[in-house]
């Protein structure tokens, strides 16, 4: 309990950071180190697969990529020009924020052996997992069979943001 205090101190102020700045480099930069710690965030809860790919794609790749796009354009449009947010979101967002604080009482602990997770559909996985999809490792057989379509649509969605990412940087120049 000592450091998921401070990660969430420090993801709030660097996403914070990123909005209030005036320029897009700082922005980048900022949302670089938000990334970051979100891995380690991801680390910590024992998702380190997704931490993986965070620290890889959302601080590395996104922010290289963030960086070579702006440095195609003038030092003018890299000021960010915002008009004032609107009295909605400045209520609104606060009052969400405090409603899934409210929600999130209602779940179970973390790392509760007795949480619905814990005690329906794991236990079927890994009984199951060698007879249903004939694959020893149950990790394998939870991501490229029983949630395979979910797998493929993630794939999709790198695979599309890496193209993306190829036609904004071409080069148009002949």
């Amino acid at each position: 309990m000592t450091i998921e205090i401070p990660l969430l101190v420090l993801l709030v102020v660097t996403a914070g950071g990123a909005i209030l700045v005036k320029d897009l480099i700082s922005a980048v930069f900022i949302l670089g180190s938000y990334s970051f710690v979100l891995a380690l965030v991801w680390a910590l809860l024992g998702a380190v697969d997704v931490a993986f790919v965070e620290a890889v794609v959302g601080a590395g790749l996104a922010t290289v990529f963030f960086l070579l796009t702006l440095f195609r354009t003038t030092a003018k449009a890299r000021i960010i020009r915002r008009p004032p947010a609107p009295w909605a979101a400045i209520v609104g967002l606060p009052l969400l924020g405090l409603l899934l604080l409210y929600g999130a009482g209602d779940l179970p602990e973390f790392g509760d052996p007795t949480a619905p997770a814990n005690t329906h559909i794991s236990p079927v996985y890994l009984e199951n997992s060698v007879a249903d999809t004939r694959t020893p490792n149950a990790v394998t057989s939870v991501l490229m069979d029983y949630r395979s379509f979910d797998t493929f649509i993630e794939t999709m969605v790198i695979f599309s943001a890496g193209i993306s990412c190829v036609l904004i940087m071409r080069n148009n120049s002949k």
